[in-house]
């Protein structure tokens, strides 16, 4: 993966991350983003926008003006009585407040100490919904996939087989988006495998209940609907 770029297209001073902090800015007054709470439903006179919200003419000129100079408004004069204009949101603007996308991506790949839990589950998630393949291994990988990981796939209908462990020499190149999902391997690779992102899944084999897998099993899919919006993807993996 292009860390390299990565840097570069999310570091502070980046272009794009300069016109995401006007918007956030711009969105920190909660009237501002009351208006633009209206507005996204539906266009509003200025006037308007002060009687739904009770504020006084000037302050909503000045929010406006606001929003305006953030790219979040633009105002279009009325076709019948040519005096009143009309705000309406520009949808794209609020395209800015996601993060920065990841450089086009061919594979994902997961990797965790034992590539027996964490690693085996965010490969079976990100295959179910991911826009990219999805690969996983580990450091030291043993010789099956933990029981309960299995059983906690099953009970949300993700397929995992059982004796299908990897070790990271053996899957990972150098396209390859690496996340390591614990803090083991991602502080013990370097070079060519090492990760491009990093989740401290807490690893639930150290208590070895259902309970703990579970936990591990909600973090790593609530980490992949964050993620998956971000990845482009590069073509297919051969």
């Amino acid at each position: 993966m292009n860390t390299e770029a990565m840097a570069a297209d999310s570091g502070w001073q980046s272009p794009r991350l300069l016109r995401r902090a006007r918007v956030h800015a711009a969105l920190g007054d909660p009237a501002r983003l009351a208006i633009v709470d209206l507005l996204c439903l539906g266009d509003a006179a200025p006037g308007e926008l002060g009687r739904r919200l009770g504020l006084p003419s000037n302050l909503v000129a000045h929010h406006v003006k606001v929003l305006q100079s953030a790219g979040l408004l633009r105002r279009t004069r009325s076709e019948g009585d040519r005096r009143r204009s009309y705000l309406r949101l520009v949808p794209e603007a609020l395209d800015q407040l996601a993060p920065t996308p990841l450089p086009a991506v061919r594979r994902v790949v997961f990797v965790c100490t034992h590539n027996s839990a964490r690693s085996q589950l965010a490969a079976a998630l990100w295959r179910r919904s991911g826009p990219t393949p999805a690969a996983s291994a580990g450091t030291t990988p043993a010789t099956r996939v933990h029981p309960r990981a299995v059983a906690v796939a099953d009970r949300h209908g993700l397929e995992l087989d059982p004796r299908q462990t990897a070790h990271v020499g053996d899957v990972v190149t150098a396209d390859d988006l690496v996340i390591a999902v614990c803090d083991n391997a991602h502080e013990e690779l370097t070079g060519p495998s090492a990760p491009d992102l990093h989740w401290s899944v807490p690893d639930p084999v150290r208590s070895d209940t259902d309970a703990a897998f579970d936990a591990a099993y909600a973090d790593i899919a609530g980490r992949i609907d964050r993620l998956a919006p971000a990845v482009t993807p590069g073509g297919h993996h051969v």
